[in-house]
């Protein structure tokens, strides 16, 4: 079935004016997850994005499924223990998506392995049956083994553990897919508008084909927000707001600067921040930092000061650093950072994710992290539950722990950025996996503009082409060719 035909055709399911169980607003983790949970228990579900799947925080993530090491230094035991347990379901749920990874901490100084291997053997003891891998004490030629990259100068050993990998926006493509496979309406760029609400209570949304300009109302009593940083934009304007954005940024390398399988993590560099250097498809991923933002863009810009604190801690720890001409594609994403809420609301807070239902009945999610995704959407469905939002009747249930993410017949997953401008690689991305625009393809559906942005920009005009023969009227190359040259730029 042509794209075009088939999107016509769930647009004619809304005009035909159903009454769904909930409407999810926001095609990201949360958004997506809370969709899975309460399709797989029976429910009529319909998923509005204004943009494309997880093109916002839940593409620029890095690549990372944890338990979080450094909530456990905090003192966070029950937040740890959850993520172990929810990376342990991540890992077996989606198999083609997500693995093991191993992790190396490099010491420089006596104290630091005993110290980090010490709090690591306490992960794996929280990490109970779910656990990947015991952790181990590294000597000098160890690490340099583990780490061919890492500085010699000064290094001591090092220590050993291990976490889990994924490609994130992939696994948003996959959620849809399964999503849709219990028979919700999921649809991308397709913005809600605004609320509607009867006798002070929300009774749907209405929504916009960013296309063709249709508006459509759509009727639930159950309306989940999981936008994540612009979750403040559906809820009340006389409201606080919620969420503070605070920007999070990537630099991607050749892999020829630690020619490894293992990952390094740097606990607390200089200024004590956390410094991560991952092998990803092929690539090497640096970073990441953690600058709080006023303005929620949804192409944040890395600045100078984030590139150069990167790029001078990967000096510091590298035997060969890495300069600015050396990047191949530079990324920025936004973390919904939680501010308290306004009085008298009723909600769920913790250093994950928060919860509020206000007193229209509208449910927002923000928070939280790609790992316990799956546990947030079940505290959705609870709270949902629990306040009878959702129909008499519906399952209290969840099912997703051992639900089988769909996937594994895609092309998309391969690291190999040629095979993004083959013609059989954009036809599966458009008939099977919601493509819309060149964005999609390059920077979602294959991670092209992630891993290497000029190289992304090349493949922009054949994948274009082959869209349009596909029956996408606009797929919008210039746009990914703008996003190109940003990412490719460095302040």
């Amino acid at each position: 079935m042509a794209a075009s035909l088939a999107r016509e055709q769930s647009f004619a399911k809304l005009s035909a004016k159903p009454r769904f169980d909930m409407i999810v607003v926001g095609g990201g983790a949360s958004g997506l997850g809370t969709a899975l949970d309460a399709a797989s228990r029976g429910l009529s579900v319909a998923v509005f994005e204004s943009q494309d799947f997880a093109s916002g925080t839940s593409s620029r993530s890095t690549k990372l499924v944890h338990g979080g090491v450094r909530y456990l230094a905090q003192g966070h035991i029950p937040l740890v223990r959850e993520a172990l347990r929810e990376r342990s379901r991540l890992l077996h749920n989606a198999p083609h998506n997500a693995h093991p990874l191993q992790f190396v901490m490099p010491s420089f100084a006596w104290w630091e392995r005993p110290f980090y291997g010490a709090g690591l053997k306490v992960y794996d003891a929280l990490s109970g049956t779910h656990g990947l891998g015991d952790t181990e004490f590294l000597s000098t030629s160890e690490t340099l083994e583990a780490l061919p990259g890492v500085r010699s100068q000064g290094l001591s050993g090092g220590v050993r553990y291990w976490d889990g990998q994924f490609n994130d926006a992939r696994l948003a493509i996959d959620l849809a897919r399964t999503t849709a496979s219990f028979g919700a309406l999921v649809l991308n760029y397709c913005k809600v508008e605004t609320l509607l609400e009867d006798a002070g209570k929300v009774a749907g949304v209405r929504v916009v084909d960013q296309e063709t300009q249709q508006a459509i109302d759509v009727q639930s009593n159950c309306v989940i927000n999981a936008t994540g940083v612009w979750v403040d934009a559906l809820r009340s304007a006389s409201k606080p707001h919620l969420v503070r954005p605070s920007r999070g940024v990537h630099l991607v390398v050749s892999r020829d600067f630690m020619p490894t399988d293992s990952a390094m993590l740097i606990p607390k560099t200089r200024d004590g921040r956390v410094l991560f250097i991952v092998p990803w498809l092929g690539h090497l991923i640096l970073g990441t930092t953690d600058t709080p933002v006023d303005a929620a863009l949804r192409e944040p810009y890395a600045d100078k000061a984030d590139v150069d604190f990167i790029l001078g801690e990967a000096a510091h720890y590298l035997k060969r650093a890495p300069t600015r001409a050396d990047v191949l594609s530079i990324w920025s994403g936004l973390r919904p950072l939680v501010q308290d809420v306004s009085a008298g609301s009723t909600k769920s807070i913790s250093r994950e994710h928060t919860i509020e239902i206000a007193t229209n009945g509208l449910l927002t999610v923000t928070g939280g992290k790609w790992t316990t995704y799956r546990a947030m959407s079940e505290d959705v469905m609870t709270h949902a539950l629990a306040h009878q939002l959702l129909p008499a009747g519906t399952s209290a249930q969840c099912v997703t722990y051992d639900l089988p993410i769909l996937g594994s017949d895609s092309p998309c997953n391969m690291p190999d950025i040629a095979l993004a401008g083959e013609p059989a690689f954009v036809r599966f991305a458009v008939e099977h996996e919601f493509a819309r625009t060149t964005s999609d393809v390059l920077a979602r559906r294959s991670r092209a503009l992630f891993l290497d942005a000029k190289a992304a920009e090349k493949l922009a005009p054949a994948v274009a082409q082959t869209m349009i023969q596909l029956g996408i009227r606009d797929p919008d190359a210039a746009s990914l060719v703008q996003l190109a040259q940003q990412y490719q730029s460095c302040p």
